[in-house]
Parts: structure tokens; C-alpha cells; sequence
């Protein structure tokens, strides 16, 4: 799975401002590889599995969610690209607009790289919490990112989603029934939502990647418990990682604990390492997967 073969297929980052795509194409139809190409071409970025299945297909019409009590996401208004001063290091997809995708081949770093790795990681750690600490109903995602921007920048990093493949924000705000990379904007948060706040900089050239999902005023149990399993899923897969491990247990562990509690697993994103480049191998599948994605696509 970490090889640079050309025969193995790589997944795009989806790291894109389309939201709320729905589909109910299989996974095999969502992808499209092609022997002898190094991409696997997605369709869609946004599909729906069992995990979010409370917050999204349960819905009884396209408006109101289960309770009734709340309307399902509209996209909000954008406000101006926020400027970044010159002084500060840029990533080099920045001025291209294009998504670089998954890099080919991990990067191994020495002591050197190491040590930037964890002052990149602590920043976007710290940043995170202070985030996760604006929540509250009324707050815009907006004014979310406004604050995240301004602490990344008075630290002299850059905020790495800003400007990866057009993406207009610093950092992704999704709320309820978006998965991921939700673009922060104009639509308040409500009492009884859930936020994940996802928060990469770009400092001394190296990405620190983090994101935590927070509850914003009185949530319900049953946002509560998907949250915790969800959690508890990352937690039990981050103990098992140590030299040697293969990737596909770290899929196992997750899809395996979400199945004890009857929650899916969303297929149509991967965990990636980070490094000099912002999305690198080792892609590790949160599911049970065979041990290379040429042998998972020739099975379906």
C-alpha cells in the first residue's frame, strides 16, 4: 500500500469546495482506475455510509432532520480570501490552485525533519483546542476561521488548507451530516449541533494535520454516542501503530469497532501521512481492506 508502483491506484485528495453531494453509487462506480495511470479518479467527494446515517439518511425529507426540530445544511455566504503576510512560507501548491493529490512513496524524516514535524503539530494542536473552545450556538463557522487564521499567521505558519486546489478557507468546519472539508461561512451554529474542526498548518516547511469534533449547546445521545464510538475508533487504532504493524490492521480495528456499536465506516476517504508534502502515502483505509488497493479493486 506504500509502494510506487504505477499499477497501484492512488486516491485524489478530495480536498475540494463542493458540499453535500449525495450519491447512492457504489464505491466501485464512484472510482474510476485504469491500469498503468497512478490516480484513481473520484466522482464525487461526499458520500454517505451507516456511520452517518443518524445525521443524514434517516432524514424524512430532504429539509428537516429525524427530530424535526432543525433544518438539514444550506451552504451559507463566503466572505473575502483572508491575505497572509509575504514574510510567511508558503506551501507550493498555493500559487498553482491545483490539488496535488496523494504524493507517491512515504517520507521517511530524519532527526531534523522530526523535530519541525512535532512544532508543526504542536501549533495545529494548540490552535485546534482554542478552536474547539469558540463553539457555541450563534458563532459562524466564518468567525471560526477568522480566529484560526489570525493565531496561525501570529505564529508565523501558514494555514494549509487556504489556497490548496482553489479551497477559499484556512481551516474545514463540517457540521452535522457533512463528513469532511466543509467550508467555513455565514450559517450559525445551532444549539444541538456537532462540529469537526479540522486545523493544518504549514510551518518551517512541514505540515501538522489535527481535527476534533466538538459539541455545540445540548446535543443529543445519539450525536453523543456516534462522536464517542467515532473516538474511541481512532483512540484503539492509534495504540495498535508501531514498527512492523501492516495498514490494513489499522482499517480492521476501526471498522471492527464501529460494527460492535452498528455504525459503517466512510469508504470514500482515507487517512494519509503528512510531512514536506500536505497529503503523502502511507493511504490507510478505514475499513477491512486487503493489504494493497490493486488487490482491493480487483475483488469488487
Amino acid at each position: 500500500m506504500v509502494g510506487a508502483s504505477s499499477l497501484q491506484p492512488r486516491l485524489l485528495s478530495s480536498f475540494v469546495g463542493d458540499r453535500l453531494v449525495q450519491s447512492r453509487q457504489p464505491l466501485a462506480q464512484l472510482f474510476h482506475y485504469n491500469p498503468g495511470r497512478k490516480h484513481v479518479s473520484m466522482q464525487l467527494s461526499k458520500t454517505f455510509s451507516g456511520l452517518t446515517n443518524l445525521l443524514f439518511n434517516r432524514r424524512n425529507n430532504l429539509d428537516e432532520v429525524p427530530d424535526g426540530k432543525r433544518k438539514s445544511l444550506r451552504p451559507g455566504k463566503l466572505s473575502p480570501r483572508r491575505p497572509v503576510p509575504n514574510h510567511i512560507k508558503r506551501p507550493p501548491y498555493v500559487k498553482t490552485r491545483m490539488a496535488p493529490g496523494i504524493a507517491s512513496g512515504p517520507e521517511v524524516h530524519d532527526l531534523k525533519g522530526i523535530e519541525h514535524m512535532r512544532a508543526s503539530g504542536r501549533l495545529a494542536a494548540q490552535v485546534l483546542n482554542y478552536a474547539g473552545t469558540l463553539v457555541k450556538p450563534g458563532i459562524t463557522t466564518d468567525e471560526i476561521d477568522e480566529v484560526v487564521h489570525q493565531m496561525i499567521i501570529d505564529n508565523g505558519a501558514y494555514p494549509s488548507p487556504l489556497g490548496y486546489g482553489g479551497f477559499p478557507k484556512s481551516v474545514c468546519t463540517s457540521v452535522n451530516e457533512c463528513i469532511c472539508h466543509g467550508i467555513p461561512d455565514s450559517r450559525p451554529l445551532q444549539d444541538g449541533d456537532i462540529i469537526n474542526i479540522d486545523v493544518t498548518v504549514y510551518l518551517n516547511g512541514y505540515h501538522g494535520d489535527t481535527s476534533a469534533t466538538f459539541f455545540c449547546g445540548d446535543v443529543s445521545e445519539e450525536a453523543r454516542n456516534l462522536v464517542k464510538v467515532t473516538k474511541e475508533s481512532l483512540d484503539k487504532a492509534i495504540s495498535i501503530c508501531a514498527p512492523g504493524v501492516e495498514f490494513k490492521k489499522i482499517g480492521k480495528t476501526i471498522h471492527d469497532h464501529a460494527d460492535k456499536f452498528g455504525y459503517g465506516v466512510v469508504r470514500q476517504f482515507v487517512g494519509h501521512g503528512v510531512g514536506r508534502v500536505f497529503h503523502a502515502d502511507p493511504v490507510v483505509l478505514h475499513f477491512s481492506n486487503y493489504a494493497d488497493l490493486k488487490s482491493f479493486y480487483q475483488a469488487i
